[in-house]
């Protein structure tokens, strides 16, 4: 049996062209008529369009992100006030005393990269969100799909057996056999 073209399939089982077909609906009317499987993975089809930056900002987010990185941060910043108002300053080399301007520049100069970096990670993020919702509605479109032509199979069927008994008993009634009716 030949697999019907994918016009015909858009037209069967969607009602529409296949010139009207969203990118997802056709991925799935391919797949059906390759007869292969549509479902992928979010996070592989993610890693393989991502580049460098990307990656880099999903590094960057996750590092500045964490409990890890706020501890440490808070003892350097902690370490950086001692060092320059205690130590250094009862020797008289104090390079950034008190109100700490160098400190809270390097701040600044932090935070307006790091507030980018995070936008961008949650940009990606958003991406991959909208990524992996398209997949799962070609598996859920692939599913009902395959529900129907099942549904329609057994429709078939069922016609089919209930033509054949019917066929059976026109052919006894037909035979000269008497029903207990006629009797």
């Amino acid at each position: 049996m030949s697999k019907p073209p994918l016009n015909e399939l858009a037209q069967q089982l969607l009602g529409k062209p296949a010139a009207q077909l969203d990118p997802e609906e056709r991925r799935v009317l391919e797949t059906i008529e390759a007869g292969t499987l549509v479902s992928r993975d979010a996070g592989d089809v993610a890693d393989e369009r991502e580049s460098f930056g990307d990656r880099l900002s999903d590094r960057v987010a996750a590092i500045g992100g964490s409990w890890g990185f706020i501890i440490g941060f808070s003892l350097v910043l902690v370490g950086w006030m001692l060092l320059n108002s205690d130590v250094l300053s009862h020797f008289g080399m104090a390079f950034d005393p008190y109100p700490y301007i160098f400190l809270n520049l390097m701040l600044s100069t932090v935070a307006a990269i790091q507030a980018p970096v995070i936008m961008m990670s949650q940009n990606r993020q958003a991406s991959k969100d909208r990524l992996a919702a398209s997949l799962d509605f070609e598996t859920n479109l692939r599913a009902e799909i395959e529900i129907l032509r099942l549904h329609h199979k057994l429709d078939v069927a069922v016609v089919e057996r209930l033509q054949a008994l019917e066929a059976k008993i026109d052919a006894l009634g037909d035979g000269g056999i008497s029903s207990p009716r006629s009797r």
